[in-house]
């Protein structure tokens, strides 16, 4: 299967390595052709490190010359619209980095094109794919706490996210936008779509634009009562980040998602603590190596779509329910008022 990549910026690099690791497994047997950037230095870099055999200027020229069997466009959200866009007009499959777009006006027409053209379209939703995330969903799906009526999925830290992403500074909707959306994609992973929703934020450091605190109250139709809670200006020691800490209640018992990759499975009289940390995969660093395992999976699972002809568990279409409650959010702290879902 032969693939190419647009973007060719920090995160991407975490793709790159995905798609080698996939190229050296001779099952899988995807190979990127070529790579493409803006900045023509970056795609050269990229595809001289990568060992890519092409490396472009220009998206439409790369997929016309190429014609791949998907392309996985890396590249911030201003360009999300119009690269899938030209993606399904050239008849290529895509996966495109979250957020997947500015407003539900842009993202349902990027569904729609991908539908009318008949190719794939997947969003790079990753954080559902963690390991230690799909041992709670695991744990949860085996009945461990009965029936569950209370939810939090909370990702709170103060590590510099702006030295690596200082772009992100200059957001007038940051942790929502940026962080955010993948706690409600998990959430809705772990307990079924929502009806209502209250937000608030806060902007507690003076560097970025945007809020970098924000705490959601979300109804879920399942029954169960959701807190989704994020910070990037929390103090503590040691340091959280990037786990994703996980907390469900239900008739029977209750899962924790602890600091330190421990699953907690608790009920009277009972207590078992299992290590669910992810692998680290020989590219792979810490504290980083949870993403760049749940990369590959969400890339392998991408690929074994194509291949089967199904729908991506992170469609384009599934991330429109996503990215309703992400505005929804940014709506209710701007109103005081609770968002309600259809």
């Amino acid at each position: 299967m032969r693939g190419t990549l647009v973007g060719c910026g920090f995160f991407a690099e975490n793709h790159l390595n995905a798609w080698t690791a996939m190229r050296e497994t001779p099952l899988e047997g995807v190979e990127l052709v070529a790579v493409c950037d803006r900045d023509l230095g970056k795609a050269e870099a990229a595809a001289r490190r990568f060992g890519i055999p092409h490396f472009y200027g220009d998206a439409e020229t790369m997929l016309a010359e190429q014609r791949p069997d998907f392309v996985d466009i890396a590249t911030t959200l201003p360009s999300h619209r119009a690269l899938v866009e030209l993606a399904a007009r050239q008849g290529v499959p895509a996966i495109c980095q979250k957020p997947f777009a500015a407003s539900l006006e842009d993202a349902e027409a990027m569904v729609r094109a991908c539908a009318d053209a008949g190719v794939q379209l997947m969003v790079h939703e990753n954080f559902r794919w963690q390991h230690p995330l799909l041992e709670v969903k695991r744990a949860l799906d085996e009945g461990w706490v009965g029936k569950p009526f209370f939810g939090r999925v909370q990702f709170r830290h103060g590590f510099d996210i702006i030295a690596n992403q200082p772009y992100l500074a200059e957001d007038e909707r940051y942790i929502i936008m940026d962080v955010g959306l993948h706690l409600l994609d998990v959430a809705r992973f772990l307990f079924g779509e929502a009806g209502r929703l209250y937000c608030r934020t806060a902007r507690v450091d003076p560097r970025v634009r945007g809020e970098d605190t924000a705490t959601m109250l979300v109804d879920f139709a399942s029954g169960v009562t959701g807190v989704v809670d994020l910070s990037t200006a929390t103090k503590t020691e040691p340091e959280p980040f990037p786990e994703c800490l996980i907390r469900i209640e239900g008739t029977e018992g209750t899962i924790e998602l602890d600091q330190g990759y421990r699953l907690v499975l608790s009920r009277t009289g009972h207590r078992e603590v299992r290590p669910v940390d992810a692998e680290l995969l020989p590219w792979a660093s810490r504290p980083w190596h949870v993403v760049q395992d749940s990369v590959l999976a969400i890339q392998r699972h991408w690929v074994d779509c194509l291949r089967e002809g199904r729908e991506p568990d992170t469609s384009g279409a599934d991330n429109l329910r996503t990215l309703e409650l992400t505005f929804g959010a940014y709506a209710s702290a701007e109103t005081g008022q609770a968002v309600v879902f259809g």
